[in-house]
Order: C-alpha cells, then structure tokens, then sequence
C-alpha cells in the first residue's frame, strides 16, 4: 500500500525492475515485526547502498539489545502476567503489580523486535527509522503516542490523516478524522471489540488533551503529569488484552475494588521472586542506561564493553530459550 500510495502521489518513482521491488515487499528483517518501512524512506536505499564493518557491528550491537528485551525482559515479565492474572484473589497491589508486568512485557517485546529487525537491516546497508523512544518517559497521552511505534502512528498520519483534512478544515472535521484514525488503529490489532474500545479510548484522551488537558498538564508538576500518563497507558493495555469483555470488566474491578484486600500471599512470593527483574526492566524504560553509555561510546576503547555485553547477552538469551518452552510472539499477533 506504501508503494502504490507513494507513486500515485508522485512521492516516489515507478520501480521498474522487479528484484528491487520485490526485495521492498518481502523484507525479511521487518516483515513480520516491524517497523512498518514506508516505500520512500527506503527507496534509494534499495537502489544503492554500502556495506562495511562499522555499520555492521553497530547492527550487531543493535540486534543484541532488542534479542535482550525480547528474552530477558519481556519474557520473564510475560510470566509475572501470567501468575498474577490467574491468581483472582491477587488483591489490588497484586492486581496492578500484575498488570504492570504486561505492561513492561509488551514494550519489551514491541520494542525488542523491532530493534532486531533495525539491527538486521544495518548489517545489510539498511537504515529502518527508529520505532520506539522510551514511552513510559511520557508526560501526556499525546507525547507517549510520540514515541511508541512510531512507524505506525506515522503511517496512519501520513496515509490516512493528512488525506482525510488533517486539523486544516475546522474543529468538527478535526474530531472526525481522528475518529476515524484511531478506530482503524484499534482494528489494525485485531477484529475484537476490545481492540476497537482500545482506540477509541485513546481518541477520547487525545480530544480531552487537544480540547483543555494539555495546557494543564504543561503547568502541572513533571512527577504529576507523569504518574497521569502512566495510570491511563497501564489502564489502556488492560483494554488491550482482554477479549473477552467479562473478564475485561472484572479485571478493572480488580484493580479498584478492595474486595480481596490489598495482596494475596501467593501474589506476594511471586513478586519477591520477580522484584529485581521488575525493578531492572523499570530501570531500562528509562534513557539512563543510553546515556550513560554515551560518555564512552566514542573512547577508543569502547570496544571492549560493547564484545563482552554482546556476547554476555547472547550466551544468556541462548541459554534462557533453550532452558524455557516460554516464548511468545506478541508483536506477531498484531
């Protein structure tokens, strides 16, 4: 749809020569996983393009992070959902430790597939758009749709949005066309109702923040607009993964009603045993570790970290996969 999009609006050239054209649509590194590589990011790239070793390596290094999130990070909190969600008497701190999980468990993994697939591309001469940028940092609904998937959200923009009128004939149309984007992103994840209650809730925040929520939120305290952000994204995944609207309602009474106190025993084991893990995956939703990294990238010895972490990280995401039948493909059901 990008390419054919992208000739008729005179965005891009007619590719004419059928391997070029074809190595665009079937794409292994981000067929499957993302990001969605619009046809004019990568046009010329597909033309023409270098490969050498630093490139290469940065691939490598690439890959190895988003392998890490994947197996490391999203795996294990995958299985902190899994306990807790089953546990109906978990409480209230149980229930939202629990959610917490997924919520750590789909960005890890949206994320650590998608920087596999950056990761390929570069060894091959590709340059993807990066497709996350730490969300959970986010002080507004409109600022995290900013930074998460954003091929995605630049993609409805592009080709739906902007087509439609934009924000460029009047207020009443404005409403329409996010209407409009936003229950298309709901079904873009799947034909479920709770797909398409999961969009359109983010459409009522997103109207909320244009409408007054904003300029509030800009003069209220970091900590505040911050805590606001996280509430209504952890509420939102509780949308997102349930189907079934029964145990979707009885989810969100479990997070707000006391009626099995504030946590089970059983829910408290698990989250001792889980504790440094949560703790370490909250740490990396954060920029810190990156910029840290930063003050010595560029030393000449940087070298030295960078082989050691990557063959650290594959050793134990190796040996993580194979210890564990426990891996599954979110990014793929999507």
């Amino acid at each position: 749809m990008s390419y054919t999009i992208d000739v008729y609006r005179n965005d891009a050239h007619k590719q004419k020569n059928f391997i070029t054209f074809g190595t665009y649509v079937s794409l292994f590194p981000q067929l499957i996983a993302g990001p969605i590589v619009r046809y004019r990011d990568v046009e010329e790239q597909l033309i023409e393009r270098h490969e050498n070793l630093e490139q290469f390596t940065d691939g490598v290094k690439i890959f190895m992070i988003g392998l890490c999130k994947k197996v490391l990070l999203a795996n294990q909190m995958g299985k902190l959902w899994d306990i807790i969600r089953a546990d109906t008497s978990a409480g209230i701190l149980g229930s939202w430790i629990g959610i917490i999980g997924y919520t750590l468990q789909i960005y890890f993994d949206f994320c650590g597939y998608s920087e596999m697939a950056i990761g390929l591309g570069k060894m091959f001469g590709f340059d993807f758009l990066k497709n996350f940028d730490y969300p959970y940092i986010s002080k507004s609904i409109t600022e995290f749709w900013r930074r998460w998937h954003i091929s995605l959200s630049t993609w409805f923009k592009e080709y739906i949005y902007i087509p439609l009128g934009g924000n460029r004939k009047g207020l009443p149309r404005q409403i329409f066309n996010m209407f409009v984007v936003w229950a298309l992103t709901g079904i873009w994840h799947g034909a479920n109702y709770n797909f398409i209650l999961w969009g359109l809730y983010f459409f009522v925040i997103l109207m909320l923040e244009k409408s007054f929520l904003l300029k509030w939120l800009k003069k209220a305290p970091s900590a505040l607009a911050h805590i606001y952000s996280l509430i209504l994204i952890i509420l939102g995944w509780v949308i997102f993964y349930f189907e079934d609207m029964k145990q979707l309602w009885a989810y969100v009474g479990r997070l707000f009603v006391p009626s099995s106190g504030l946590i089970s025993p059983a829910s408290m084991v698990t989250l001792t045993a889980y504790l440094p893990l949560l703790l370490i995956a909250c740490f990396a939703c954060t920029p810190i570790a990156k910029n840290l990294y930063g003050k010595i990238e560029k030393k000449s010895w940087s070298w030295i970290p960078d082989t050691i972490l990557c063959l650290l990280g594959l050793v134990v995401s190796v040996a993580s996969l194979v210890s564990s039948g426990y891996n599954p493909f979110l990014y793929f059901k999507f």
